[in-house]
């Protein structure tokens, strides 16, 4: 370790002496950000005691329900929890994109990256569910599959025992069908098996769980950075520090965070030749969230490409016979291990999300603003215009799809590439968007290489979408001064990575705190 405080920001001009140039190019450790570190750590920290009043509480609190303490659940207490958690997310992101700024000076590695990030995540542990309430309707799902219920034809509500599980899945997913794969709601069930009825523990648990997915992701971004032309410490900071991780992945957690291990296992096995284990990590990956399966016809065209002789369309044949002949087996082997029958019902499942309306999904939101037009002049009901921009939403991602599939039939890293952008396009055009959706091509795109300013626009955007939604997992996208407000944190922050202090608010304070007399007084160049 070279230095115990953070390095300074900037990068040396040309022709600096080789004591100023980053520690990367003279072959030394780079110094690690212990100030940042602390400061996103303490963030978090703070973010864990503010949840215990503003975050995804459980009705019945088994820990402050009924104690010296459950006032913070309540009115000004619940004020003050809310103000400590956002305060703590703030300093999380002041610490991320101050370890953005090293990074592009390159003052900091991959180590002290990763290093952060564990640092960053490991008091959300213990905490409540932070920015949704997903986890409890995970704990339902798994508890329905032990006790003999079938998830993807019953809600949560159908069960009779486990009130405490039962009794904290919102209201939207009381009596609806689980829309995530069958290997999933086999690990829900084997979590709820250990922890039974303790709610506490078992969202514990379910982020230990959900842990592998991530080390997972952290074993394959090296990998996938080889291949895909990127730089490891700018992927890491995007991949793994950013607050999309921290907060929603792992703080939420969600359940996406493993279907991504699979996955950017997965794709690694593609670029390295190892295509049957590809699709059998992929089509894993599908059976934890449907989503994986946009990935698998990209994964025939790499593997179509690696194929020896001139003949395309015998090898496209070969390849995707191939895929499909693996593919089927590790489905049906999946769905019936999992459920105990091959029950295809959790595929009409996946249309429980789209229950969810609000405008973060753009086809949601022109309905929504052509239905208030509309609603303007005559009585009409909002759903008819939400359902036919969704279906012309549906179409449009089906021609995105068709086009940047064609587009990859040289394989390579360009299939990977439209791979990544087909996966972002799903998440933005199918109904409906919610903010972790984005990380489903966001992980892979991190590997590619970056430019600065997309840097920052992804630094607004991520600040934005971890606070489109309220603590307690209830969407804020509606409330409009509070929108305005995320935005342009959002912009501030995204600034804050290309100059520190964009505003000029630091400087302000600092001048504010010298005395005036000491201001008037002549310089010594002057006297």
């Amino acid at each position: 370790m070279a230095t115990t405080t953070d390095p300074a920001p900037g990068t040396p001009a040309a022709g600096a002496p080789d004591e100023a140039r980053p520690a990367e190019a003279r072959d030394e450790t780079p110094p690690f950000p212990v100030r940042t570190t602390l400061m996103g750590t303490i963030g978090s920290v703070l973010v864990l005691l503010g949840a215990f009043g503003a975050g995804g509480i459980l009705i019945r609190d088994p820990v402050l329900g009924t104690g010296p303490l459950s006032w913070i659940r309540y009115g000004h207490g619940r004020m003050l929890a809310n103000a400590v958690l956002y305060s703590g997310f703030g300093l999380v992101v002041w610490a991320w994109v101050r370890l953005g700024r090293y990074m592009l000076a390159g003052r900091v590695g991959s180590r002290a990256i990763l290093i952060a990030a564990g640092c960053w995540m490991a008091p959300l542990l213990v905490s409540p569910p932070l920015f949704t309430r997903d986890v409890f309707s995970y704990l339902g799902q798994g508890a329905q599959l032990l006790h003999g219920l079938n998830p993807y034809a019953h809600g949560p509500a159908e069960l009779e025992i486990l009130p405490n599980i039962v009794q904290n899945v919102h209201p939207v997913w009381q009596t609806t069908p689980a829309p995530y794969g069958p290997l999933f709601l086999l690990i829900a069930k084997g979590i709820v098996a250990l922890t039974g009825d303790n709610v506490i523990a078992g969202v514990i648990v379910t982020r230990l769980v959900l842990l592998a997915g991530l080390g997972a992701m952290v074993w394959a971004l090296p990998r996938l950075v080889r291949h895909l032309g990127g730089k490891l410490p700018i992927t890491l900071w995007l991949a793994v520090a950013s607050p999309m991780t921290v907060i929603h992945l792992f703080g939420g957690p969600h359940n996406d965070a493993m279907m991504l291990g699979f996955l950017a296992v997965g794709v690694v096995a593609a670029l390295e030749r190892k295509h049957a284990v590809s699709i059998v990590l992929v089509t894993t990956a599908m059976l934890i969230k449907p989503t994986a399966a946009v990935a698998l016809p990209f994964l025939v065209w790499v593997w179509t490409n690696h194929l020896p002789g001139e003949n395309r369309r015998r090898n496209f044949l070969k390849a995707g016979a191939a895929s499909v002949g693996l593919f089927l087996p590790v489905f049906v082997l999946g769905t019936w291990v999992s459920l105990g029958s091959f029950n295809l019902g959790w595929v009409t499942g996946l249309q429980a999300p789209t229950l969810v309306t609000n405008w973060l999904n753009p086809s949601t939101g022109i309905g929504q603003v052509v239905y208030t037009l509309v609603h303007l002049v005559i009585k009409v009901p909002e759903s008819p215009f939400i359902t036919v921009a969704r279906l012309v939403s549906m179409i449009t991602l089906a021609v995105v799809f068709a086009r940047q599939w064609w587009r990859s039939r040289y394989g390579g890293n360009e299939a990977i590439f439209r791979m990544t952008v087909t996966l972002l396009a799903t998440a933005i055009l199918a109904p409906p968007t919610l903010p972790w959706y984005l990380t489903w091509g966001f992980v892979l795109a991190a590997a590619f290489p970056w430019r600065r300013r997309h840097l920052a626009i992804v630094v607004g955007v991520a600040v934005f979408l971890v606070m489109a939604y309220y603590p307690t997992g209830e969407q804020a996208l509606y409330a409009w001064p509070y929108v305005v407000l995320t935005l342009a944190l959002g912009v501030y922050a995204a600034a804050s990575l290309l100059r520190p202090d964009p505003l000029g608010l630091i400087e302000a304070w600092r001048k504010q705190k010298v005395p005036d007399f000491l201001s008037s007084q002549p310089t010594p160049a002057t006297q």
